[in-house]
């Protein structure tokens, strides 16, 4: 018997603490702040994108707490579930309790425990007892009360209510809850992580085509919840969709297939995306026809449970046609290639064999200006790559197909950076008058042959007032010297230069040798222009243009920091022709169904408690004589300030009339 007791008692303690107050305002609190984080940390991106925000570091805590997708995390999952448990024992315990309440009118109530009420008056009134009665229950119908009257040993009582459907909110709204907790849960994923635990699926991380994904990365097309992304080119169709999940990915199969007829990007004059839309055939199996809608933003297509939605744009294969311009090494032919967007090309380079993958390519760019003025600006089509060494190290780039304009001269745009965690470097490379790099590629390719740049080093030394006079093998000492500084320039620019004299000359003589490295590096530069100069045909006899000049000096700049671009080549797009995909979102929310009424029912509860508060007033009539005493009593849950007016009129009215 002791041990039935005892399981006894443990039952009814477990069931008390479940439907507490306490236990509630804890749930409510931890679902809060588990919002506040899914709304500040943007949710379900790619690990990597983590990563590169918070370093590996917090990367791996916030990891381990499953921030990253917080509303299908298990603790969140199991937080919903007790609130479920905890707000559904309350409803169990209170609901019986709070429909009697609903009907009773209390009318048993003493006079001496309505004398104890905050609210409660007595007087004496000179009217017939009847009177007294028709009027105070005419009085309390005209305020909207609900009135039964009873004989009882103080006299005669009149009970009065109203706003009943207070207890009704308070049902509302915790069965409101209920039903909103039960749709996150629908909407969770819970059977996938169910899956995951189990060991029935496994996360592909791999960059694979779609065919190629294992089974145990693929859901079945009857998956009750998920939401997923799909990029479709213009034509193309699919019947499958990408779940970011992890630090991978799940193919999630679709009962139909959606083929994508057109899509259409709208701008701004400014060259910045106004709209986008699709037009979209849904085919299925179960259908004659085709289904053809055209979403856009905030305009989705619901077919079937399923929701698309217009997400995002991108490239869908845009064909390229490339030139590869080698920045180092003797030979300085130009290499064409044909590239697609997403596609990897191996190329050949002084440096070696490498590989070139083909990012991103956009057909217009409105961004804030590279130089750092404070506007912004249409700077041309753009394509982004990555050159990965055979060692599968790689340094990205974005080059610019259109030179922009700065200081009255043009440049080329090529970014270059080390990881995607850095921002892009920008190379700016002097155009010339005909809008090309080639001016600039043809004086790189000099300083890059020994044979011509021997050649023109020799010549300014038996050009040079100093060295003209000297004997040959004096002067191709002197020619080997610029050639050697020159070298340094290339390989480290001014800083390698400085480093150098700062390493092998004393301190006293350091900028005296720094003036001469200049001067004659300066001189050299200058002869290897004009000569590309006098390989476009001109007249180097004659004072070269401003143009030109300006152009020379931008040329040095430009070689001065050209290490720092870390390539064998320089890539440009000569011509392209544009493809474009719609990205797609599709999800499934069966718990949606749930969670819009749950809201609707929440509105409709909290307007019951705060707005239909429940009152309740008490009128004793004791004949006594020719006169009869009144007492008047009354209580209200909420909004004290508003009854204690309203029971003060009330108690002036029957003062007034019944004296």
């Amino acid at each position: 018997m002791s041990s039935v007791s005892a399981s006894q008692s443990l039952s009814r303690t477990l069931f008390r603490f479940l439907g507490s107050m306490n236990l509630a305002i804890t749930l409510l609190v931890a679902v809060a702040i588990a919002a506040i984080i899914g709304t500040v940390l943007k949710q379900n991106q790619p690990y990597v994108d983590y990563v590169l925000k918070f370093g590996p570091f917090w990367f791996e805590i916030f990891k381990a707490l499953d921030l990253y997708d917080v509303y299908s995390s298990s603790w969140f999952l199991t937080i919903l579930t007790f609130l479920v448990i905890s707000t559904s024992v309350c409803v169990y315990r209170n609901t019986p309790h709070m429909l009697r309440d609903m009907r009773n009118f209390h009318e048993h109530a003493h006079q001496a425990a309505l004398q104890r009420l905050a609210h409660h008056a007595q007087w004496q009134s000179g009217q017939p007892l009847q009177y007294s009665i028709d009027y105070v229950s005419a009085l309390l119908r005209h305020k909207h009360y609900k009135t039964k009257q009873l004989d009882t040993k103080d006299g005669l009582l009149i009970a009065a209510k109203k706003g009943a459907g207070s207890r009704l909110g308070y049902i509302f709204t915790h069965v409101a809850i209920i039903v909103i907790c039960i749709g996150g849960l629908l909407d969770g994923n819970v059977p996938l992580k169910i899956a995951q635990l189990r060991g029935d699926i496994a996360v592909e991380t791999r960059r694979i085509p779609a065919s190629e994904v294992p089974e145990q990365s693929t859901l079945p097309a009857d998956n009750l919840s998920f939401r997923a992304n799909i990029d479709i080119t213009e034509g193309k169709a699919a019947n499958i969709a990408f779940i970011d999940f992890k630090d991978g990915y799940l193919v999630q199969k679709l009962p139909f297939t959606i083929h994508v007829d057109d899509f259409r990007i709208e701008h701004y004059e400014s060259g910045q995306p106004k709209s986008f839309e699709s037009d979209l055939a849904i085919i299925d199996k179960d259908l004659g026809e085709p289904v053809r809608r055209t979403i856009s933003v905030n305009h989705p297509f619901s077919y079937k449970g399923y929701t698309i939605y217009q997400n995002s744009f991108g490239d869908g294969g845009s064909q390229l046609k490339l030139a590869l311009n080698p920045l180092t090494g003797a030979d300085s032919k130009v290499q064409d290639i044909e590239a697609t967007v997403k596609g990897s090309y191996p190329i050949r380079t002084a440096a070696g064999e490498q590989s070139l993958e083909i990012v991103d390519f956009r057909p217009f760019n409105v961004n804030p200006d590279p130089t750092g003025a404070k506007k912004f600006r249409n700077i041309g089509p753009s394509f982004q790559f990555k050159l990965r060494k055979a060692d599968g190290t790689a340094h990205e780039y974005l080059n610019y197909m259109q030179p922009i304009e700065q200081d009255g001269a043009r440049f080329y745009l090529s970014g270059m950076r080390r990881s995607p965690a850095e921002p892009f470097q920008y190379w700016f490379i002097p155009a010339d008058a005909e809008k090309r790099p080639d001016r600039f590629l043809n004086f790189l390719a000099v300083l890059n042959n020994p044979d011509r740049l021997n050649k023109i080093a020799l010549a300014t030394a038996q050009s040079t007032e100093n060295s003209k006079s000297l004997p040959a093998a004096e002067q191709q000492k002197v020619a080997e010297f610029m050639i050697a500084i020159s070298r340094q320039f290339i390989e480290g620019g001014n800083e390698r230069i400085s480093a150098q004299i700062e390493k092998s000359v004393p301190e006293a003589q350091r900028q005296q040798v720094a003036e001469l490295y200049a001067t004659v590096l300066h001189q050299f530069l200058r002869n290897i222009y004009l000569s590309v100069l006098e390989q476009e045909g001109m007249d180097i006899t004659q004072s070269a243009s401003d143009f030109d000049m300006h152009f020379f000096e931008n040329a040095v700049n430009a070689l001065d920091v050209a290490y720092q671009y870390d390539s064998p080549v320089l890539i440009t797009l000569n011509s392209f022709k544009h493809i474009e995909a719609t990205g797609l979102q599709i999800t499934r929310s069966p718990g949606q169904w749930l969670v819009f009424p749950g809201c609707l029912l929440l509105a409709v509860g909290v307007f019951f408690m705060f707005y239909l508060p429940q009152r309740r007033l008490w009128v004793i009539i004791r004949p006594g004589g020719e006169k009869s005493s009144l007492t008047l009593a009354g209580s209200a849950l909420r909004n004290r300030y508003d009854f204690d007016r309203e029971f003060e009129l009330i108690r002036q009215d029957l003062t007034q009339k019944l004296i």
